[in-house]
């Protein structure tokens, strides 16, 4: 059985993780100026070109940017393009891969791929001894470990698509932004603790679940699918079923029922009525529902537009308490697995 300490957060490491968090935070002027540079190289497209759950929470920063100017913005699977080929990827275009380890093997391919296109290679790795760090054009290192990645990644992207929009739609809202998340390390270890009694409560009431269907909309869909595919799925072996709060009503509100657990992750964003409208349904068909509400935790000195750009963030983060604590109750570690990195494939 998994030791259950007695510290305050259980099986956390505060400053481990406000020193990643910080880390992500501070890589944002760098990551602008790259951005910037490239820009002024005349670059015309941007491709967002990751492997698994990496390349996921990508989504955020990638729809921020494609809903707010027309500069091409594309994220796509590494492996796909590969086999396929994409059209405009080439001289012009950035090309940006998020790699935790720096050693995945679709990275590494897509990676060279990319650059014998002739496009500009931006990694965001977790090592800066790894073969994505070392072979892209642009690495920007920040550690992190699984626990902690997801916030990480997507700090970073987003300001890769603050950067660009300052650039291309004279938004001017990169400093504004970056000036208020300065202190977010140190409020999501705030929001963390505050959540933990409800993290407990709430592995000790799913913990004898077998399926789950999670939903989300805008950028909480992101965190919808990365929590039931790479954590639930990959590092609990339990079945999900992650649906995009638009798509609920179309077809998969047929498998809810008495017993049904679902999951719902509300944002702060335009899309989050989508995610209200499957909320005020499921009383009617299910009595296991758990709605998380980003709107729910404090953030002091955080503008209503900002909590809209990073409500994903504060899901993320909650989720991990939630996990530490799964892990515990179904004595489950969350670094076992049968296959991942374990057998060829």
């Amino acid at each position: 059985m998994l030791e259950n300490t007695d510290t305050a957060m259980l099986n956390f490491d505060e400053d481990r993780f406000r020193s990643i968090q910080g880390g992500a935070v501070a890589l944002g002027g760098p990551l602008r100026d790259a951005i910037g540079e490239l820009l002024d190289r005349g670059a015309r497209n941007l491709f967002f070109l990751g492997a698994g759950g990496a390349g996921v929470l990508m989504l955020p920063a990638a729809q921020l940017v494609q809903r707010s100017t027309g500069f091409p913005v594309h994220l796509l699977k590494a492996a796909e393009v590969m086999a396929t080929g994409w059209s405009e990827l080439g001289r012009d275009s950035i090309v940006v891969i998020p790699s935790l380890s720096g050693s995945t093997s679709e990275s590494i391919d897509v990676l060279r791929f990319s650059q014998e296109k002739g496009a500009t290679v931006i990694a965001l790795t977790g090592h800066q001894d790894s073969p994505v760090a070392q072979a892209a054009d642009l690495n920007f290192t920040n550690f992190a470990e699984d626990d902690t990645s997801s916030e990480s990644f997507y700090l970073q992207s987003l300001f890769i698509a603050l950067a660009l929009l300052d650039r291309l739609e004279g938004a001017d809202r990169f400093d504004a932004v970056a000036a208020e998340l300065s202190a977010l390390p140190e409020a999501l270890i705030a929001i963390k603790r505050s959540f933990e009694p409800r993290a407990r409560e709430l592995a000790e009431q799913i913990k004898n679940e077998s399926y789950h269907v999670i939903t989300g909309a805008g950028a909480t869909w992101t965190q919808a699918w990365y929590y039931g595919t790479c954590i639930l799925e990959e590092m609990q072996w339990i079945r999900t079923r992650p649906i995009h709060a638009a798509d609920f009503f179309h077809g998969t509100l047929e498998l809810v029922e008495p017993g049904v657990s679902v999951m719902i992750f509300k944002g702060e964003d335009d899309a989050r009525a989508l995610t209200e409208r499957v909320e005020a349904f499921l009383p009617r068909v299910t009595d296991k529902s758990i709605v998380l509400d980003a709107a729910g935790f404090e953030l002091p000195g955080v503008s209503a537009p900002t909590r809209a750009l990073i409500s994903h963030i504060l899901i993320a983060t909650v989720l991990e308490r939630l996990s530490a604590h799964l892990e515990v109750v179904r004595d489950h570690p969350l670094t076992t697995r049968r296959y991942y990195k374990r057998v060829a494939y």
